[in-house]
């Protein structure tokens, strides 16, 4: 798929991946960039940045853990700016915990940004889509949707859903010409991660390296997109080795000491 001359929406756009697949996308000729993300000031700096390089980005502001909110959005961006060729699912929060002294408010943050959000705006989108005949939904999931680990459980169980909402839909919506595709970054330098305790071994990837590596996923037809070598080595072992992979990750995992229960 070309990516010149369409019209994407991007969630999550204000900052880290999401961030750096909108200018990516202008530099390839995306001619109209929806980003939505909550945070108008950062939408406003990213869509300037995005004039100078030639593109065309309007910011959208919206929260996506509120449906009726993301419906709305939805049917005034087709209204206002469709059709829309792609929707990328970028928006994520992670909190970096141990499972029993998650506070259930963290837990239901996100849950309610990484998949419900991203459930309500797919359903809306790809039945658009559905009726256009053509599309494409690439959903952001992680390596930890393939190799869960301890102090990221939530997060892991988020990415996890996605790729199987993917697989899903990847079936469901083929004979409708739409395209589901599954990014799936490892750790990755963004705002995100940097206050977060890192995986022993893990080299940190730029956001930049992501987006190009999408885009190239996008045009070479995969369906699946994996990032940098060290995902496509963790997953070669996890499908052969699976014991030894979780043993690897558990040892590889932040030591963080638990308080009193």
């Amino acid at each position: 798929m070309e990516l010149a001359g369409k019209t994407a929406l991007i969630t999550g756009a204000s900052r880290g991946i999401g961030r750096a697949i909108a200018l990516e996308f202008a530099r390839q000729g995306v001619q109209q960039l929806l980003i939505l993300a909550r945070s108008q000031d950062a939408l406003i700096e990213l869509a300037q940045e995005i004039s100078t390089i030639g593109g065309n980005a309007i910011p959208i502001v919206c929260d996506l853990r509120d449906s009726e909110q993301v419906n709305i959005m939805v049917a005034q961006a087709w209204r206002d700016h469709g059709p829309i060729d792609i929707l990328v699912n970028c928006a994520g929060i992670a909190h970096q915990q141990l499972f029993l002294e998650s506070h259930p408010r963290k837990l239901q943050e996100e849950i309610g940004v990484n998949l419900i959000g991203l459930l309500t705006i797919t359903r809306s989108m790809a039945r658009r889509m559905v009726k256009q005949k053509q599309g494409l939904i690439v959903n952001v999931s992680s390596l930890m949707g393939k190799l869960a680990a301890p102090t990221m459980a939530t997060y892991s169980a988020t990415k996890f859903a996605i790729l199987g909402l993917t697989q899903a839909l990847r079936g469901e919506l083929q004979p409708y010409n739409v395209r589901v595709v599954a990014l799936l970054p490892s750790l990755t330098d963004t705002d995100m991660v940097r206050e977060q305790k890192h995986f022993r071994w893990v080299i940190p990837q730029s956001a930049e390296v992501v987006a190009k590596a999408l885009v190239r996923g996008i045009k070479r037809g995969k369906s699946e997109i994996m990032v940098g070598w060290q995902s496509q080595m963790a997953t070669l072992l996890q499908r052969l080795l699976p014991s030894i992979a979780e043993k690897l990750v558990h040892f590889a995992a932040p030591e963080i000491m638990p308080e009193a229960i």
